[in-house]
């Protein structure tokens, strides 16, 4: 086996796509999207065959540097969605090889490496010495029963204020313009300053809009009120399952629910289209309060915990860097 940064795009395609774990963060797809966004850096590996060049297994990432103004310097991290993607026939000892070289590629660069795994990845990271497994939370809902059954599922409350949504008048329309992104863009900004944690630049949503939009994998939606956009939320598609990407809301629009009204328009539309799973995108630490965990639930989804495993490459810096984040958690607090 030999070692390339260097894939064929048409090759790497066609193994994420027919591989039984294969998913959109894996793809070349959304590496091209990483490559257009400030403070992202994908990195992939691949393992080739010596004698016929073929791929039989990789690990795809990127490299993320949040524009903090405290700590900047320190926040470089590599983030590897939905794991590596190993041919079946490969022992653990060819994936620890994967892995050390991945590791070898990240290490002067990167304070840690954290793979956040979409299904259960154990059999593919039986390394607990190395990569620490960590429990993270997250909701799946089945699309393939039919609509009123998705529909039943939903807490009442939660149905509740998707009727009232719509009573008020609450509409939801997809971006087909991209001049329409930096309303989609100043709407999480609202929500990410209030909950104080970092956004990435609109770079990343401008090109995803470019590369993924256009070929079917990825939809931006708005929700409107009497002429003015209150809520939005992006999608990631991939085969039958729609990820849940990024979302946000105008604060002083809440009692008219947008974030309810956008998530059973993408659930509707993801059935509609044939799609098999929701994926809420994650619910957090099993033990540690997370907002966003209560209004996932109540769309009825199935609680899972794949976890995500960390391998922690400079200790020193890590801990310098949550000292950076926490600064720059209390400076919002305080100006904002």
């Amino acid at each position: 086996m030999i070692f390339s940064t260097d894939l064929d795009f048409e090759d790497w395609h066609r193994f994420v796509y027919h591989h039984p774990l294969g998913n959109i963060h894996q793809s070349p797809q959304i590496h091209r999207v990483y490559q257009q966004t400030k403070n992202y850096e994908p990195r992939v590996l691949g393992m080739l065959d010596e004698k016929t060049g073929e791929i039989r297994a990789l690990v795809a990432g990127v490299s993320i540097r949040e524009n903090l103004s405290i700590g900047s310097s320190l926040s470089r991290r590599m983030i590897v969605l939905g794991g590596p993607l190993v041919s079946p026939d490969l022992d653990q000892g060819a994936i620890s090889e994967l892995l050390a070289s991945f590791d070898r590629l990240n290490r002067g660069s990167c304070i840690f490496c954290e793979v956040r795994n979409l299904c259960d990845m154990s059999a593919v990271l039986p390394f607990p010495d190395r990569y620490r497994f960590v429990g993270h939370l997250n909701y799946l809902i089945d699309l393939n029963q039919p609509v009123d059954a998705i529909w039943n599922r939903i807490h009442k409350g939660r149905r509740h204020n998707i009727r009232r949504a719509e009573k008020e008048g609450v509409t939801v329309e997809e971006i087909h313009d991209p001049e329409q992104l930096p309303v989609f863009y100043h709407l999480l900004e609202e929500t990410y300053r209030n909950a104080r944690v970092p956004l990435p630049d609109i770079s990343l949503f401008s090109s995803a809009f470019r590369h993924l939009v256009p070929d079917g994998f990825a939809k931006f939606f708005l929700a409107g009120h009497k002429g003015r956009y209150i809520g939005g939320r992006a999608v990631l598609l991939y085969r039958k399952t729609i990820f849940d990407w990024y979302g946000g809301s105008a604060q002083d629009a809440s009692t008219l629910y947008p974030n309810d009204s956008l998530v059973w328009h993408e659930l509707r539309w993801g059935k509609e289209h044939g799609y098999g799973t929701f994926d809420f995108g994650g619910a957090g630490h099993p033990d540690r309060p997370y907002g966003p965990r209560e209004f996932k639930r109540r769309f009825g989804g199935d609680l899972v915990n794949y976890g995500r495993n960390i391998h922690v490459y400079s200790p020193v810096r890590m801990k310098l860097a949550e000292v950076g984040l926490q600064l720059y958690q209390s400076f919002f607090h305080r100006f904002f």
